[in-house]
């Protein structure tokens, strides 16, 4: 054991160090022998290092972490397996300029391959959980497919390395096991004591099972949450919100946090039966209805002059942003959250489509389609969506609803999945591909023979009139990704390099050449990645690992 003595001469030792021989002589204890101070205090930390440290007594050792979780989920197979060490290994980013070449980019297809993995249940190989995890750090657009792919393994292992605690904090509860619901014993307590992450979880689980002791939960410590923890309780609601939630959400509406008060007030206007909504649809239908004083039908605006207590505790903000007018700001407001519904009385029994198409008095016409659109998206009206969207075909200007395409895209979301994409079909045949970039994201993958035929199409029509390809590069990279696979036969005539044009751009025909061998190379290797994950061979050497750990 080290002596106080010891220690003291050692502190000098690292004094004398730091500061400098010149402007601090070593101890004497150490200038010995005629040696320059410098070196002799070198010497003699040398010394008493050796000291120090064989008079250490060894520390009892740390106790060895409890083993990985099992896994019962079936191994992947061989092929798949290979596969994804090949995506793991190839992470490199593409050059953010020049020419990508006819190879197909082995990046873009990992989130896909992760998709199609985890649709079937299966578990990653556990040498190469490493490497997903590093790939998952890098991108967090492949963490949920990742994280998902990783399991309770890949938790596991995210604890031993401070690079992988993002997977702690992506993950519902940071990982930790969940009480049942079942046991109230255990709920109450991880709810009292538990962190921040964790209490979100369970009451996340807690609301799957059991909305009532969700919601007794919260309302039980709801005074003494902080403001931005109240706001995150909330907004776990918005899965499975139903008129249960009502009376709860009525008293946050007088919630002293104003982000809290906006949050309960767009709940509740999105249940469409909510006190909420009927007040809003008294104040919303008193400002908007049919035009009595001119000659055809038509609607009339009058937006409200003030913005008084009742409408801001329903949660009306009074400030408007820069540049917007105040009436206006708070007729979209109202219009926005009161039911669609009331519309068909307001005007006479008129349809969805027929109201958008009356004429707009005083040019009111944009405030009042877009606080429409909010409304349509907010309560998942198809109805209305299909309305405000109009024919694909006609100009967004000319049409009822929003000239935006992000607005448009919104929309979209609303209706069925197929006539989704038969409507960005018909709008690509009706503008081309320029404005179709956000249309097409909103599509479900793979896209639909209409959809897929119609982006080809028009790619196609591009090659030939000489346009510059590299214009159209973000609509090839969605192709590649969402095309269906078996397109690949057809596409493969457009990979030869067509003639150019005098109008064409130098080389514009070797780029599209490229991108359609890289597109077809891409659906060919989707193809055999799919196959691998979904038709396993016969005698497969993964399958005879059994579904144990």
């Amino acid at each position: 054991m080290t002596s106080t003595a010891d220690t003291a001469l050692w502190e000098e030792l690292v004094t004398s160090a730091l500061l400098g021989t010149d402007r601090r002589t070593p101890p004497r204890a150490v200038l010995t022998g005629g040696k320059e101070a410098s070196a002799a205090l070198l010497d003699a930390a040398a010394v008493h290092t050796v000291r120090r440290r064989a008079g250490l007594v060894p520390a009892p050792a740390a106790a060895p972490p409890e083993p990985a979780p099992r896994d019962d989920r079936p191994p992947l197979p061989a092929a798949a397996r290979r596969r994804l060490a090949l995506l793991l290994a190839d992470r490199s980013a593409q050059p953010s300029g020049g020419r990508r070449g006819a190879a197909p980019d082995l990046t873009e297809l990992l989130p896909q391959w992760l998709a199609t993995a985890n649709e079937h249940g299966y578990r990653p190989p556990p040498p190469l959980l490493p490497a997903l995890l590093d790939a998952a750090r890098a991108r967090t657009d492949l963490r949920p497919q990742a994280l998902a792919f990783a399991g309770s393994r890949g938790l596991w292992l995210a604890r031993f390395n401070p690079e992988w605690r993002f997977a702690l904090r992506s993950t519902s509860g940071g990982g930790a096991r969940l009480p049942e619901a079942a046991d109230a014993e255990a709920v109450q307590r991880l709810w009292e004591e538990g962190l921040f992450a964790e209490r979100v979880a369970l009451l996340t689980s807690v609301r799957e099972r059991d909305a009532g002791r969700a919601l007794a939960l919260l309302s039980g410590s709801w005074a003494t949450e902080r403001a931005e923890d109240r706001l995150m309780f909330l907004d776990s609601l918005r899965a499975g919100l139903s008129e249960a939630d009502e009376p709860f959400l009525e008293q946050a509406l007088a919630d002293r946090s104003r982000n809290v008060r906006a949050t309960a007030a767009e709940l509740l206007s999105a249940l469409p039966r909510s006190a909420l909504a009927g007040r809003m649809a008294e104040r919303a239908v008193s400002c908007v209805g049919p035009d009595l004083t001119g000659d055809g039908p038509a609607a009339a605006v009058e937006a409200p002059h003030d913005c008084d207590a009742d409408m801001q505790r329903d949660g009306v903000s009074p400030t408007p942003p820069t540049g917007r007018g105040a009436r206006s700001w708070w007729l979209g407001q109202l219009v926005a959250a009161a039911p669609l519904s009331v519309w068909t009385d307001r005007f006479g029994g008129r349809t969805a489509r027929e109201i958008v198409a009356l004429p707009v008095t005083d040019g009111w016409r944009e405030e009042l389609h877009a606080a429409w659109c909010r409304a349509a998206v907010r309560q998942r009206d198809p109805e209305w969506s299909r309305a405000l969207l109009g024919a694909p075909g006609a100009p967004p200007e000319s049409g009822p609803g929003p000239s935006s395409l992000a607005e448009r895209a919104r929309l979209l979301e609303t209706v069925e999945e197929r006539e989704r994409a038969d409507w960005v079909a018909d709008f690509i045949a009706a503008n081309g591909l320029s404005e179709a970039f956000q249309l097409l994201g909103v599509c479900a993958v793979p896209w639909s023979g209409p959809l897929g035929r119609a982006v080809v199409d028009a790619l196609d029509i591009a090659r030939d009139a000489g346009s510059y390809p590299w214009s159209f590069s973000g609509v090839m990279g969605l192709a590649e990704r969402c095309l269906d696979p078996a397109e690949a036969s057809r596409l493969a005539l457009l990979t030869a390099t067509p003639d150019e044009t005098e109008s064409s751009a130098p080389g514009t025909g070797g780029y599209w050449s490229e991108a359609f061998q890289r597109l077809v190379s891409t659906l060919r290797l989707r193809a055999a990645m799919h196959h691998e994950l979904t038709a396993p061979q016969d005698g497969d050497p993964a399958r005879a690992e059994g579904s144990g750990p």
